[in-house]
C-alpha cells in the first residue's frame, strides 16, 4: 500500500521537477503552472501585435517606402516570422527542451522589442521628419530597424511552436485527471492569446499614432519584459520533459536506408522487421508504433541484414526501427493536409498588409464624432 502511495505521487509520463526529479503531482504542473504560462503567452501577442499590427504605417510614413516596397518587406518579415518556428522545434526536441528554448527566445524578443524602441525614439537612429508623415530615413538607421525587426522574428518564431506543447507537458496524460484538464488549458490558452492580440492592436497602435511610434514600441517592449517575467516565475512549479532525439536525423535516416536496400523483398510476416527490444521508442517520452501496410516501400529500411550491425552495434543509416518507418509515414500522411492551408494563409496573410494600404482611403472616423479608428486596428477584425 505504502509503495503504490509513493507511485501515486509521482507523474509517470517521465517529467521531472526542476531539480532534475520525478515530478510530485501535488506540487508541480497542472493549474499550478499553467497560470505562468498563460500570462506569458497573454503578454507576449500583445507585444507582438502591438508591434507588428501597425508596421505598413511606420515603412510607408517613418521610413518614406513606397507602397509596393514596404508591402514586399513587410510579407518578407511574416514569412520569416512563422518559418523561424521550424528551428525552435528542432532545439527543444533535438537538445534544448522547451523550457530552454522558450526562455532563450524570448530574451531574443525582448532585445529586438528594445533595439525596436531605441530605433523609434533616440536621437540620430530614428528618421528625420519634418511633419508627421514626413521623415527621411538614412541606410544606416533602415538598417538598425530591419536588424531589431528580424532579431524580433527570430524571438517570437523560435518560441511559439514550444509553448502549446510546453503547457500540454504540465498534464500527465496517464492521469485521467490531467488528462480532462489538458483539453480545458488549450481552451483557455486561445482566450489568452487573443486577449493579448485585442490590446495589441488598440492601446500601443493609438499610442503610436497620436503620441509617438518611440512610446508604442515601448508599450510592447514593457509588455514583452512582463511576460518573461511570467514565465521565470514558475520555474518552481513547472513539469520537465528531457529532450529526445534529433527527429529530422530520424527522418532522414529512414529515407536513407530505404533507398539503399532498393533492391531487398519486404517480408510478408512484418512482425519480423526490426524493432527495438523495449517498450519504449528512442525518442524520450515517445512510445513504439504498430507497423501499417501503406507506404511500404519505406518498410525497406527497416529489413535487417548481416551488413547493417558493424561490431555489435546497429548502423543507423542502413538499419532503422519500426517505429522510425512509421514516423515517417506519419509525416507524409500529414502533408495533404498541411497543403490545403496555404490558399487559405496565402489571402489571411494579406490582413496585416493589403488589406491595410485600403483602409488608408477609407473614412475610418467613429460616427459623426472626431474619433478616428486607427488603420492597424482594423486588424482586430479578421476570421
Amino acid at each position: 500500500m505504502e509503495m503504490m502511495a509513493i507511485e501515486g505521487k509521482y507523474t509517470k509520463d517521465g517529467t521531472l521537477d526542476f531539480r532534475n526529479n520525478p515530478a510530485n503531482k501535488k506540487i508541480t504542473g497542472a493549474w499550478k503552472a499553467c497560470p505562468f504560462i498563460l500570462g506569458n503567452q497573454c503578454c507576449e501577442r500583445l507585444g507582438y501585435y502591438g508591434m507588428s499590427s501597425n508596421l505598413l504605417g511606420y515603412y510607408t510614413t517613418q521610413l518614406n517606402q513606397h507602397s509596393a516596397t514596404a508591402s514586399k518587406n513587410l510579407s518578407n518579415w511574416l514569412g520569416t516570422c512563422y518559418i523561424l518556428p521550424l528551428v525552435g522545434a528542432f532545439l527543444a526536441d533535438a537538445y534544448l527542451g522547451r523550457y530552454w528554448t522558450i526562455a532563450s527566445f524570448s530574451v531574443i524578443n525582448l532585445l529586438g522589442m528594445t533595439m525596436l524602441t531605441l530605433s523609434a525614439s533616440v536621437p540620430g537612429l530614428r528618421p528625420t521628419c519634418y511633419n508627421k508623415d514626413e521623415c527621411y530615413a538614412t541606410n544606416s538607421q533602415t538598417a538598425v530597424f530591419s536588424l531589431a525587426l528580424y532579431l524580433v522574428a527570430l524571438g517570437s518564431g523560435g518560441m511559439k511552436p514550444c509553448v502549446s506543447s510546453y503547457g500540454a507537458d504540465q498534464f500527465d496524460d496517464a492521469d485521467e485527471v490531467d488528462k480532462g484538464h489538458k483539453s480545458s488549458f488549450f481552451n483557455w490558452l486561445y482566450f489568452s492569446l487573443n486577449i493579448g492580440v485585442l490590446i495589441g492592436c488598440s492601446i500601443p497602435v493609438l499610442i503610436q499614432e497620436n503620441i509617438g511610434w518611440g512610446w508604442g514600441f515601448g508599450v510592447s517592449a514593457v509588455a514583452t519584459t512582463i511576460a518573461i517575467a511570467f514565465f521565470f516565475s514558475g520555474t518552481r512549479v513547472y513539469r520537465y520533459q528531457k529532450p529526445g532525439c534529433n527527429p529530422l536525423t530520424r527522418l532522414c535516416q529512414v529515407l536513407v536506408a530505404s533507398l539503399r536496400k532498393y533492391r531487398v523483398e519486404v517480408p510478408a510476416d512484418k512482425s519480423i522487421l526490426y524493432e527495438a527490444a523495449d517498450v519504449e521508442a528512442a525518442i524520450v517520452g515517445s512510445r513504439k508504433l504498430d507497423h501499417t501496410n501503406q507506404f511500404r516501400f519505406l518498410d525497406k529500411a527497416a529489413v535487417e541484414k548481416e551488413s547493417d550491425h558493424c561490431k555489435g552495434s546497429v548502423n543507423p543509416w542502413r538499419l532503422c526501427t519500426v517505429t522510425q518507418v512509421e514516423e515517417l509515414k506519419w509525416i507524409i500522411r500529414l502533408l495533404p493536409v498541411l497543403a490545403t492551408g496555404i490558399i487559405f494563409y496565402t489571402v489571411f496573410g494579406q490582413m496585416s498588409n493589403l488589406f491595410l494600404l485600403q483602409a488608408k482611403y477609407m473614412d475610418a472616423r467613429l460616427g459623426r464624432s472626431n474619433f478616428k479608428i486607427p488603420i492597424a486596428s482594423l486588424a482586430i477584425f479578421n476570421p
